[in-house]
């Protein structure tokens, strides 16, 4: 995105709203990072090839194409067992929708998830009451 005004001129990148958008879904509690991918396909216990393992701790993977003020955001990530993986995904979808605007001013159209895989064995992370 590229805007101008009496002051200079403000561009948004691909890779800045792809970045945003990661870290910004891997706030979401039971939300990771992606299963890792060997010849476009997701590997489960893929630590005998020496693939790195699916990890909450990890951001999801993020693609973003900006089109003026518009943006198509693809997350492919990971939700830990036993969460509902539509009550994450719609957190996740709704959280990064509304840190994407606030940081970037751009309206996000759509955000498409892949559930890639089911962490299991992570503690839940401590929440504050």
């Amino acid at each position: 995105m590229t805007t101008s005004n009496e002051l200079g001129v403000i561009s948004v990148s691909d890779s800045a709203v792809q970045d945003i958008a990661a870290l910004s879904a891997a706030e979401v509690p039971d939300a990771g990072g992606a299963a890792p991918r060997v010849l476009g396909r997701a590997v489960t216990g893929p630590s005998a090839l020496g693939v790195r393992s699916t990890s909450l701790t990890s951001p999801p993977k993020a693609r973003a194409r900006v089109d003026g003020s518009i943006v198509r955001l693809d997350l492919s990530m990971s939700v830990r067992w036993p969460a509902s993986v539509p009550e994450v995904t719609n957190a996740v979808r709704e959280h990064v929708g509304g840190r994407v605007a606030e940081l970037t001013g751009l309206t996000v159209a759509e955000i498409s998830i892949s559930v890639t895989a089911l962490v299991t064995g992570s503690p839940a992370s401590a929440r504050v009451r």
